[in-house]
This record gives C-alpha cells, sequence and structure tokens, in this order.
C-alpha cells in the first residue's frame, strides 16, 4: 500500500473547495457522471482504431445509492486507470497557491474546476471520504483502491475487481445528506446527464403491484443517448420536433417554427432553437436555451453568450468549443462564444428571411405572435435592424399586412404634410379609439395597430430610420391637425367670447388625480365631434418609454395632459355660448367694464414706464402698477366664478364633457352614475 500526499502547495484546498463551491455544490454530480462518459466514450474510440480488441459489452454508466452505508456510487465500463494513471491524474493537482486563488474565483464554482482541473475534486463538496476501484482496460492490469477523507494525504493500494473501468464511491458529508435522495439525484440527473451520449442508469424502473410500486428487472435509464439535434434533419418530420420541444418544456403551446443548427465549420455547432408563442411578460420567457457541451449541459443563463433578443428563444445549443466548465464572464468573452452568437444571428435572420419568401401567407397569420422577436431584435441589435427591415412587417386596423418598403408607397400621397414630413398614422386599441380611427378614415387615411408590448419604443426607433417621417397616434390631436396640408380655419368667436367659453367648460371638468385638462376653442365644422380630448404624442409616449428605461422615471410622476378642444361650430357648443351670454350678460356688464378700465389704466401704466429700470421706479409708480394688476386679477376671478356658477347648473355642458371623457375612458364609478340619470332625465 502507498500513502502520500495530494500534489498541491496548501494544505487548504479541501476547506477551499468546500466553502467557496458550496453555492453550487451540486453540480459535483455531473462531474462524476461527465468523467465515467469520457472513461466510456475513450473506451469505444479504442475499439473503433482497434486498440481494443475486446468485448465493449454493455457500456452503461450506473449510479447506485446506499443510504444505510451513506454513499453514492457512480459506476462505469469505461478505460478505467492504472495506479500509475491514478498518480498521475488523480494525485497532481496544478494549484497555484490559495490567495490567488480566493482572489480570482471565488465567485464561482465553475471557473474553479474549469481552471484547475479539478472536476474529480467537486466530489468532496459533498462528501467526507471518497474512494476509486478502477481496473484498467489493458491485459493483465492490477485493480487498485484510491482512498481520501478530505485532506491532502490519500492511500493507493492494490484491489480485488473483476471487471475492467471505474467505481467513485462518495461518503456523503453529514450536512449534504439531501443527496442520499433518490427523488434529489433524480432531480439532478435530469437537469444534467438528460442528454448524455452514453446511457447512465439510476435504479431500476418500477410498476405498480399489489398496491404499491415495486422494482422490475429493467434499468431506469434516465438520458436519451440520440436527442433530437444530433440527427440529420433530413431524417426529421414536423412532429418530430414539436415532440422533442414538448421534452424540453412540456406546458409550453406548441412552436411557431424552428431552426436546426448544424455547422462544422469554423466551429462545431449543433442545436434546435425554437420560436415560443409569447404574448407578453418577456421578462419570463428569457433564460430557455439549454446550452449543452458533447451533450453534457452546462447552463440556462445564456444572456451574454447568444444575442440579448435570442434569448427569447427556447431551446438547445451544443457545442464541444464551449468549455463545460468555466464561468460565464469566461463564456461571454470568449473568442469562440462570439463567433457562435454572430452565426445564430446570421441564421435566424436567413430563416425568417425564406419563411417571409417561400410562403408570405403563412408567415402573415404568425406574424402578431412574431413580431416581439423582431421587434425586441431590431431594438437591441443594430445590425439585425439592417436584415430585418425587408420582412418586419406593419399591420394595419384592417389586419393588412404591409413591409416598411409598401407601406410608404401607399401613404406618400396622402399622408404627406405641408412641411413635407410624412405620417404614419397608427391606433394602439381599435376599440377604445375607434372614433378617432373612423375620423381618420374618413378623411381617406390608414392607420397602422400597434398594440404589441414593444411598439412604443420600436416607432421611436422608426422614425429615427425613416427619412422625414414621424409616428402619430389617431388620438393625439383632433383630425386637421394630426396632417397638416394647410393653415388651419379661424373662429369666428371674439377673443373675449373664446375665453368665457372656456372658462364655463374648463370650470365643470372633474378633478382627477395626476390629470390635467387644458381647453382650446377651434373651428371643427358642424359635423364635428363638440369636445374632442387629445393627448401630446410626445408626453404619452415618453410616458411609455420610462416604463422601459432607466432614468426616465420622473415621467411617470407627471401628470397625464388632455387638450380639451371645444368645436366653435358645432350647435351645441354654439348653444352654449348663447345661453351663457344671455344668462350672465347683465351680471358681468360692469365686471367687464371695470375689467376694461383697469386693463386700460396698466397699459398707460406700462407706457408711463416703459424704458425705466426697476431702480429708476418710485414706490408711488411700483404700488400704482401691483394695485392695478391685483383689481385686474379679482375682475377676472369674479369673473370666473360667476360664469362656473352658471355652468353648474347647465346639463348640457356636464352632458358634453361627460360624453368626451366617456369617450376616452375616463368617466367612471359615481360621475358614469350620475351620466347615466341626466342622460335619461334630459330624453324624457
Amino acid at each position: 500500500m502507498k500513502q502520500g500526499n495530494i500534489g498541491v502547495t496548501t494544505e487548504n484546498i479541501f476547506p477551499v473547495i468546500k466553502k467557496f463551491l458550496y453555492s453550487d455544490h451540486e453540480i459535483f454530480l455531473r462531474e462524476m457522471v461527465s468523467n465515467a462518459i469520457d472513461a466510456t466514450q475513450k473506451l469505444k474510440t479504442l475499439a473503433t482504431q482497434g486498440d481494443f480488441k475486446g468485448e465493449l459489452g454493455d457500456l452503461t454508466v450506473r449510479i447506485s445509492l446506499d443510504k444505510d452505508k451513506g454513499t453514492l456510487t457512480i459506476s462505469d465500463r469505461g478505460i478505467g486507470m492504472t495506479a500509475d494513471e491514478v498518480e498521475k491524474y488523480i494525485n497532481q493537482i496544478a494549484f497555484s497557491g490559495v490567495n490567488d486563488f480566493l482572489d480570482k474565483y471565488k465567485d464561482k464554482a465553475n471557473a474553479i474546476i474549469g481552471h484547475f482541473g479539478l472536476g474529480f475534486y467537486s466530489a468532496f463538496m459533498v462528501s467526507k471520504k471518497v474512494e476509486i476501484i478502477t481496473k484498467s482496460y489493458q491485459d493483465g492490469a492490477q485493480a487498485v483502491k484510491w482512498s481520501c477523507d478530505g485532506s491532502p494525504s490519500f492511500t493507493l493500494e492494490d484491489a480485488e475487481k473483476e471487471d475492467r473501468g471505474s467505481d467513485i464511491i462518495l461518503y456523503i458529508d453529514d450536512d449534504c445528506k439531501e443527496f442520499l435522495e433518490k427523488a434529489r439525484i433524480e432531480t439532478l440527473l435530469q437537469k444534467y446527464c438528460k442528454f448524455l451520449p452514453v446511457p447512465v442508469a439510476f435504479g431500476k424502473k418500477t410498476e405498480w403491484k399489489d398496491g404499491k410500486q415495486v422494482d422490475t428487472d429493467e434499468d431506469n435509464i434516465i438520458n436519451n443517448v440520440e436527442p433530437l439535434w444530433v440527427k440529420a434533419p433530413n431524417s426529421l418530420k414536423d412532429e418530430d420536433y414539436t415532440k422533442f420541444y414538448h421534452t424540453l418544456f412540456p406546458m409550453n403551446d406548441d412552436p411557431l417554427f424552428w431552426i436546426h443548427l448544424n455547422v462544422d465549420y469554423p466551429f462545431n455547432l449543433t442545436g434546435i432553437l425554437y420560436f415560443p408563442r409569447i404574448k407578453s411578460n418577456i421578462e419570463l420567457q428569457r433564460n430557455k436555451i439549454q446550452l449543452y457541451c458533447n451533450q453534457v449541459f452546462v447552463t440556462d443563463q445564456v444572456d451574454g453568450i447568444v444575442p440579448e433578443f435570442l434569448t427569447l428563444l427556447h431551446g438547445v445549443i451544443d457545442s464541444p468549443d464551449i468549455p463545460l466548465n468555466v464561468s460565464r464572464s469566461y463564456l461571454q468573452s470568449d473568442a469562440n462564444v462570439k463567433k457562435i452568437s454572430t452565426y445564430i444571428t446570421k441564421k435566424v435572420a436567413d430563416r425568417l428571411q425564406n419563411i417571409f419568401k417561400e410562403d408570405r401567407k403563412n408567415y402573415e397569420e404568425k406574424w402578431d405572435d412574431l413580431k416581439i422577436f423582431i421587434n425586441y431584435g431590431m431594438l437591441s441589435q443594430e445590425d439585425f435592424y439592417d436584415r430585418a427591415k425587408d420582412f418586419a412587417l406593419l399591420k394595419d386596423i384592417d389586419g393588412k399586412f404591409f413591409t416598411f418598403e409598401e407601406y410608404k408607397n401607399l401613404i406618400k400621397d396622402n399622408q404627406t404634410d405641408k412641411n413635407g414630413e410624412l405620417v404614419y398614422l397608427y391606433a394602439n386599441n381599435k376599440e377604445e379609439q375607434y372614433s378617432y380611427i373612423e375620423a381618420a378614415k374618413s378623411k381617406g387615411y390608414s392607420v397602422l395597430l400597434l398594440d404589441g408590448e414593444l411598439d412604443t419604443p420600436v416607432v421611436s426607433m422608426l422614425e429615427q430610420k425613416f427619412e422625414k417621417s414621424r409616428f402619430t397616434r389617431v388620438d393625439s390631436d383632433i383630425i386637421d391637425r394630426l396632417i397638416i396640408k394647410e393653415d388651419m380655419k379661424k373662429t369666428e368667436l371674439s377673443s373675449e367670447q373664446s375665453a368665457n367659453l372656456s372658462e364655463v367648460f374648463q370650470s365643470q371638468m372633474p378633478k382627477i388625480e395626476k390629470v390635467q385638462f387644458m381647453m382650446e376653442v377651434q373651428s371643427l365644422g358642424e359635423n364635428g365631434q363638440p369636445i374632442l380630448l387629445t393627448q401630446s404624442e410626445y408626453m404619452r409616449r415618453m410616458k411609455d418609454i420610462s416604463r422601459f428605461q432607466q432614468g426616465m422615471a420622473f415621467y411617470q410622476q407627471m401628470p397625464d395632459s388632455y387638450a380639451a378642444v371645444l368645436n366653435a361650430d358645432h350647435p351645441l357648443v354654439k348653444k352654449v355660448l348663447e345661453d351663457t351670454e344671455k344668462a350672465t350678460a347683465d351680471a358681468l356688464k360692469p365686471i367687464e367694464s371695470e375689467l376694461k378700465g383697469q386693463e386700460a389704466r396698466l397699459a398707460a401704466l406700462h407706457q408711463s414706464q416703459n424704458g425705466k429700470k426697476p431702480e429708476e421706479l418710485t414706490q408711488e409708480e411700483k404700488d400704482d402698477l401691483k394695485n392695478t394688476e391685483q383689481a385686474i386679477a379679482d375682475q377676472k376671478k369674479k369673473k370666473n366664478e360667476l360664469l362656473a356658477e352658471y355652468a353648474k347648473g347647465n346639463k348640457v355642458i356636464h352632458q358634453l364633457i361627460d360624453l368626451a371623457l366617456l369617450q376616452n375612458g375616463m368617466l367612471k364609478g359615481a360621475a358614469l352614475d350620475e351620466f347615466l340619470k341626466r342622460s335619461v332625465d334630459m330624453i324624457r
């Protein structure tokens, strides 16, 4: 028997491994099984080359639990090891000192294992003792047993073992007893080993017998040794891809379509990427791409490894050029990974382009599900926009689809304003914005439907990409100002009439939290709406974008500002003005007279003080100016109070305001109830 110390430069290696790998300690099983698979694959290679002449026989890797002994054993019938090989591969660890180790690799177990060849030593994360009983495939080889109790010292001695291969026996530590539970091991095998290329058995299959589950004689093989992505695409049918998708994601709807990746130059890469159906909740859909290295699961945290927008895809990528045991930060800076990322982007774009060209009807039918990927890609990756602009679509409110170029040609004659700017009109809710849409259609305008989760930032992006173009929501202004082709018709009302009309309506507008209304009077024709509420395109878009973009939260705190446009040409509005003038004429006469006198006096004071600096004015002149301004303010307040008092009892004013609010979904609760009662009273 031989005794010795493992070749490391510090005796603290095992406490370090335990402490700093603890958060990721479940990967020990992946490492143990991967080593067993490697040993088996090497034997198969030797047999293929004629260097191993014996019978391969059953190559199944077996995992077994013994709760009584507290052991977990991983057994293979691979190449095994001689005593010299144990010395070489197990006892010598290239390790440069604990301080460097802690500084550089304290965060990630994968980084430690990958950089120091510590795959086998991950066993000590969960074990108080590890034994290896191994026998080389070479003729006449002597079986040996290696044992280590978690200190740098080990024993190596001859052993009895009939068959070639290795048994790795882990004596599970007291604080890791979860790894003696069958369910826990099954979960880990499903996670890491589901598609390994050599059969992996964990116990026996069970069946229901005499009222309980009992073991059968059949091995419980937990993996599919030939998953779909390693097969030739031309040998597969659509149902094969759909079935495999549901193997990966059992609860998901059928995918839209998929891309089968199969490349061997300039790097090796296979895989299948699926386009899932995503309506909303982008964040919930990320990290559904599983990354494999030679069918061994590496990670499903692929952000930074594949382009950001493709983290919405689901599926599998497998490449031997992606190192198995490395940290994500290493993966993200790895040259091969960057090449893979670029290649996948190109393949996705090519696939979408082909589907669009070959079967546009099918492509259009899937557009509502598909556009979230394409929009996300165009927003997050400049070069993807250059590819996608030919197969990205715009949909109008009638459900017709257009490429960017097709739609530009459709609207350029009728939707160009007097400044030569092309105006893209859009709605994001056909029902709520129905009357605004109809007003636009009556002018012969086309209206797009942009109701997707990313459409607001996409609109801003397209305005930058399209030459002399802007996007305007149909309810952001009155129809004649959405696309201004000539100067607006002036209202025939005097400024005093417009002011009075504005005030009677302004005074009765409801007080809604974080909402403000600004009144204006316009001539919109007798057939136009009496009152139209519009919301600034700029402010609304900024508030929408602030939901996606950091540093813009202050827009969310700002009130929603609406323009309440009074149609001076509408008979009902004219009637309100006429009734107001009749009802308030006598009371307003002395106020108006006093107001005009004070305004004339203020104008005279400004004229007399014109040219003087503030310090040149006497106190008397300053007081005179201040008192006159205050007198004007008092008279205006008295006038507005009188108009508001009249408006309070005018049912038509309230009815018109409520109709405008109702059209915009802003009439609720007690106000809606009052409107309904008033409506009944007015039609009796």
